[in-house]
């Protein structure tokens, strides 16, 4: 029996426009660099025995490190779907809001999962904190509740 090979769904990414023009940019510096790594693994098979031969292997691995990365990054560009914030009242992908916790203030842009880094200021939607607060205006007040307890933010901006 034949069978019929089932066509997958994927879904859109989201992305802010500053982070799919950082995938485009790393796209292009590894598009640049693989002609360099298939190089030296040239000039590594021609010193010969490639059992033992470690710059062969440290070649090979830097090869295959570049092409893994272009299909990771080919596949997020494909189905990229860039998302524009529209400066509304509420918080959307795209937005940077400012939050309070009652003693210190901290400063995030909302983007897809993909681009998300806290330590950068920007976290995902996807987040418990960045889900909380999508659809959320000015002066809303939300409680997470995390190990440590709860934790309750107040939006203070948004823009």
């Amino acid at each position: 029996m034949k069978r019929t090979p089932s066509i997958r769904r994927v879904e859109p990414i989201p992305f802010t426009k500053q982070g799919y023009d950082k995938l485009l940019e790393e796209k292009e510096q590894l598009l640049r660099d693989r002609p360099i790594a298939v190089e030296h693994l040239r000039k590594s098979r021609e010193l010969g025995d490639l059992s033992e031969n470690g710059y062969y292997k440290s070649s090979r691995q830097k090869l295959n490190q570049i092409d893994s990365r272009l299909r990771y990054l080919t596949h997020m560009l494909r189905y990229a779907q860039i998302i524009e914030s529209t400066q509304s009242e509420v918080v959307e992908l795209g937005s940077t809001v400012v939050l309070s916790d009652g003693e210190k203030q901290m400063t995030y842009t909302i983007v897809g999962g993909e681009e998300s880094n806290p330590s950068q200021g920007t976290i995902s939607y996807k987040s418990p904190l960045g889900k909380a607060f999508l659809g959320k205006k000015v002066s809303d007040e939300v409680i997470l509740h995390a190990p440590s307890g709860k934790l309750m933010y107040k939006l203070t901006k948004i823009s």
